[in-house]
């Protein structure tokens, strides 16, 4: 999949795509299904198919000091597009002269004169421009006016009942429900980032951890995690391993930023700088503080043996 960050200049092998446009935080089944149905029109047109979406995040903008609440930051979130077989990422930068561009000049500008789109496809509520002026009434009016499709795509229900979206699943993750959000996703969801230096205490107790702050994603519930973990070198997976990890700020040796801390099972080697996506698959219990080091040992290994289990159990597919 070919990233661009930009919409000038477009090589004209791109242009004239099915443009699926959205933000798609966590690329969760109503995304996947939307994608989907852009690479079918795609595919009756002879066209390339194209994902749009904003980094930063549009509420990253506008509300800077927020708790951050992403679920996929921008390179996560591009490796789970291209997994959808999009042909291009169209990653635009939201800034100011972003935020207020008029909804008809975002349309001329970005759609028509800029990425020539061929047709797009969106989701009924689906807004833009300058104070969410834009909307599928205004997109379809443009559409036949400059030659370019409008799809609007029905929203996945979850159960039948309420639209599958982003929101519950962030819900779902801090209420330490990593099973139910994984259902929605159709994947589990991963913290990713580089490991750090940590203080090197779980060496000492058998038990040596990567250690991985969230500084920029979604905060899950705190406690103990049965956990995947994939490691990558040069964007491209060198392995996976089971694991059992904590994340929080460890009541024994109050840190005060949250960390994610996961040994892994049976696997030796340096990992330090090494870019680690851990997938949260089962939450196993709370943080909590333990009388002695041969306390909590013996709760890290009752914890290790049900992660074990647990992953023993995993289907091959969700």
């Amino acid at each position: 999949m070919k990233i661009f960050r930009h919409y000038e200049d477009i090589p004209g092998a791109y242009k004239g795509a099915v443009v699926a446009i959205g933000n798609f935080d966590g690329v969760h089944l109503g995304h996947q299904a939307l994608i989907a149905h852009a690479r079918r029109l795609a595919g009756e047109r002879g066209a390339p198919m194209a994902v749009l979406a904003f980094e930063p995040h549009p509420q990253e903008f506008f509300k800077p000091s927020a708790e951050s609440f992403r679920l996929t930051p921008f390179r996560a979130k591009a490796r789970l597009l291209a997994e959808t077989g999009a042909d291009a990422m169209f990653a635009l930068h939201f800034d100011a002269a972003m935020a207020t561009k008029p909804a008809p000049d975002f349309v001329m500008d970005v759609l028509v004169n800029g990425l020539g789109v061929g047709c797009i496809v969106v989701g009924a509520d689906f807004q833009f421009g300058k104070g969410r002026s834009g909307d599928v009434t205004m997109l379809r009016y443009m559409g036949e006016m400059e030659g370019f499709g409008v799809d609007v795509f029905e929203p996945v229900m979850e159960d039948g009942h309420d639209k599958i979206s982003s929101s519950h699943i962030r819900e779902l993750l801090k209420a330490g429900k990593p099973e139910e959000a994984a259902k929605l996703l159709g994947h589990y969801w991963a913290l990713e980032a580089r490991v750090e230096h940590g203080d090197k205490r779980g060496r000492t107790i058998g038990y040596p951890t990567a250690n991985m702050r969230a500084d920029d994603v979604l905060k899950p519930a705190f406690g103990v995690y049965a956990v995947r973990a994939t490691i990558y070198d040069n964007d491209s997976p060198s392995g996976t391993w089971g694991g059992v990890a904590n994340f929080g700020v460890r009541p024994m040796f109050e840190t005060r930023i949250p960390l994610l801390e996961t040994f892994l099972f049976d696997f030796t080697g340096d990992l330090y700088d090494k870019h680690v996506a851990v997938e949260l698959i089962a939450y196993l219990r709370p943080e909590a503080k333990f009388e002695s080091l041969d306390v909590l040992v013996a709760q890290m290994d009752k914890d290790s043996d049900k992660a074990k289990t647990i992953l023993r159990q995993l289907p091959a597919k969700l």
